[in-house]
């Protein structure tokens, strides 16, 4: 294979990680590019959902601030664990298509601690078998900020390896060689993760005035959903239109959406309501039509994110459009990888069994999972017509039930 910069979208096939809060020990294997996660509340979703903002927040604004936003290692590390807090992924910059061909499986590799108040990088690697036959090796390793790397399109087992030293133990190996040509392969990684979108849309937040001024991407808490439908309407008015008739779909009576400066120089979100003439201003819009044309936009606006992460989209969102939603991200999988928490029934009657991963808290106060499709009798009760949600809410699944001890 002469090539490596191969067309379509990446793909993270598995997720590993070791005593991050009750995650002691979880691995999530063979994830489809659509995974919604379901189980009672403080099963762990949500801490699943954060290993992924956790990562992308180290990359974006470093690992100091990530790891203090979060509290430290007396609240990141899993109660009573020694080790190291470890986070693997595995990828490939391809997928495989139906024939199996893709690019090769890549695994990134990051072990995590804290010495005198300061996290520190203690072990973190990238490993890959470059050819089908080959054995998997490591083309870039560092320990506490020394370690070495193999450069080039194609890093090779038997390439020079160019050692490299830090200026901090709490520095990513991957964030800062990322950073220079002559890292392909590590370059890919540090573009795939610091293009992830982990969203924690409020509909509150987009009901502000912001300055004037178009932006292409939604913010995580959704505080420029004004601006982005500015950049929208001025610069993509086909896509504008295609969100605009689908909110007209979802939303009784809203024909239309509109951001409009004020001579103070603020951006004034306005609804048109069909009957009337005077339109609807975002503070005064439901928190449903908020959401659902914040999540419109992010999974139809104009940047394309490699993954996304989307908590619990059934809040202020009417059941039925929940199915929808779901189809609506199936829809959009093709071009990136999203990962769904929900406690919503209806959310998974739009769902495959393969899709789903039940979560729960075992005995020890940790955090397992399984797929939905593994469970007895699920696959064979939706093929002859039972939903998801239904079979969840019957006590088909055995675990993950609030009201009964897993």
């Amino acid at each position: 294979m002469a090539k490596t910069d191969l067309e379509g979208p990446p793909r993270i096939e598995s997720l590993s990680v070791r005593n991050f809060r009750a995650l002691q020990k979880i691995d999530l294997e063979d994830l489809t590019p659509l995974t919604v996660l379901v189980g009672p509340n403080g099963s762990g979703k949500s801490t699943v959902f954060d290993v992924f903002a956790f990562l992308s927040e180290c990359f974006e604004d470093g690992l100091r601030r990530a790891w203090d936003r979060r509290g430290k290692v007396q609240e990141i590390k899993s109660r009573g664990s020694s080790g190291p807090i470890v986070i693997e992924i595995k990828y490939r910059e391809r997928p495989k298509n139906p024939s199996g061909a893709g690019s090769p499986l890549i695994t990134y590799h990051l072990e995590l601690n804290e010495i005198r108040g300061r996290p520190v990088v203690v072990h973190e690697w990238l490993r890959w078998r470059r050819k089908p036959r080959g054995r998997p090796f490591k083309f870039l390793e560092f320990n506490r900020g020394d370690g070495q790397a193999i450069s080039g399109e194609l890093p090779d087992e038997m390439d020079e390896r160019v050692p490299f030293k830090l200026q901090s133990f709490d520095l990513l190996a991957v964030n800062a060689l990322g950073q220079f040509s002559n890292h392909p392969r590590v370059a890919k990684l540090r573009e795939f993760i610091t293009g992830w979108h982990t969203s924690y849309l409020a509909a509150e937040e987009g009901r502000g005035q912001p300055e004037s001024g178009p932006h292409e991407k939604l913010t995580r808490t959704g505080d420029n959903l004004a601006n982005v439908v500015q950049y929208l309407h001025e610069r993509s008015p086909n896509r504008f239109k295609k969100i605009t008739q689908k909110l007209a779909e979802r939303v009784p009576l809203i024909s239309g959406v509109m951001a409009e400066p004020m001579k103070d120089g603020r951006l004034l979100l306005q609804f048109l309501d069909a009957p009337f003439d005077e339109p609807i201003l975002a503070k005064y819009a439901s928190d449903g039509t908020l959401k659902m044309l914040a999540y419109l936009i992010l999974l139809h606006g104009p940047h394309s994110y490699p993954f996304i992460g989307i908590e619990e989209p059934e809040n202020f969102l009417h059941p039925r459009l929940l199915p929808v939603l779901a189809d609506e991200c199936r829809s959009v999988s093709g071009f990136t990888q999203l990962l769904v928490t929900t406690h919503s029934p209806f959310l998974l009657d739009g769902l495959r069994a393969k899709e789903v991963r039940i979560l729960w808290r075992d005995g020890d106060g940790y955090t397992s999972v399984r797929r939905a499709s593994e469970i007895k009798g699920i696959t064979d009760l939706m093929d002859t017509g039972g939903q998801l949600g239904n079979l969840w809410t019957e006590g088909w699944f055995g675990v993950g039930d609030p009201l009964m001890r897993s």
